[in-house]
């Protein structure tokens, strides 16, 4: 039997390619968005987005904050000034991850390029797998998951699946004073608890390879 202590110098296992990192509980998961302040602000004031809120719009979840970082340029962007975290039902985003199409046409997952395109048109999610993100929001070598909600799944997003937003952008802006000043451990000691997500068996067997 081996020591305890020789098994503490072990590497870690490698991460895999497609894995959904979230801060998540029992009941809700977390994800990030980015938006001006006039729509930012009322919904985390409220805890809800707000009638100006497009419903009929195609919108963008991100579980990783750092990927967000990196989409929003660390709230620097226009329109992306407000970064919210959005805590929704787990119900919820599996429905979304069970009613969606992948943004891409692959070959292991599609008969054919118009079988993919007709899913895709016909899915009220779509997601996308990129490059997750260190603290110089450069890429890494495993991805991170992009859910894309329109029709149908967006209106249940805002009006359903939400259970609290809060305005995180304070939190990204001291991140990235510390990563600026070369503080990596006190910028990574401040970064959301991203923890794998339990998934139930075939939940993504349709969105990865």
């Amino acid at each position: 039997m081996p020591d305890p202590s020789d098994l503490q110098d072990l590497p870690a296992p490698p991460e895999p390619t497609h894995r959904i990192r979230a801060v998540h509980t029992a009941g809700t998961v977390t994800v990030y968005q980015a938006y001006a302040p006039a729509i930012g602000r009322p919904a985390a004031a409220e805890g809800r987005f707000p009638a100006a809120w497009k419903r009929d719009r195609m919108t963008w979840i991100k579980p990783s904050f750092l990927w967000m970082m990196y989409r929003c340029g660390w709230a620097t962007k226009q329109d992306q000034e407000t970064v919210l975290a959005v805590e929704i039902t787990r119900d919820g985003f599996e429905w979304a991850l069970r009613h969606a199409c992948l943004s891409h046409y692959d070959r292991q997952l599609h008969a054919d390029a118009a079988a993919w395109k007709r899913q895709l048109r016909e899915a009220p999610a779509r997601v996308q797998w990129d490059p997750e993100r260190d603290l110089h929001l450069q890429p890494l070598p495993y991805r991170s998951l992009q859910l894309g909600l329109a029709g149908d799944a967006a209106r249940r997003y805002a009006d359903e699946w939400t259970v609290a937003i809060r305005d995180v952008t304070p939190l990204a802006h001291r991140i990235h004073d510390l990563v600026r000043a070369d503080d990596l451990t006190a910028a990574r000691e401040l970064l959301p608890r991203e923890e794998p997500y339990p998934l139930t068996e075939g939940l993504l067997q349709h969105l990865c390879a």
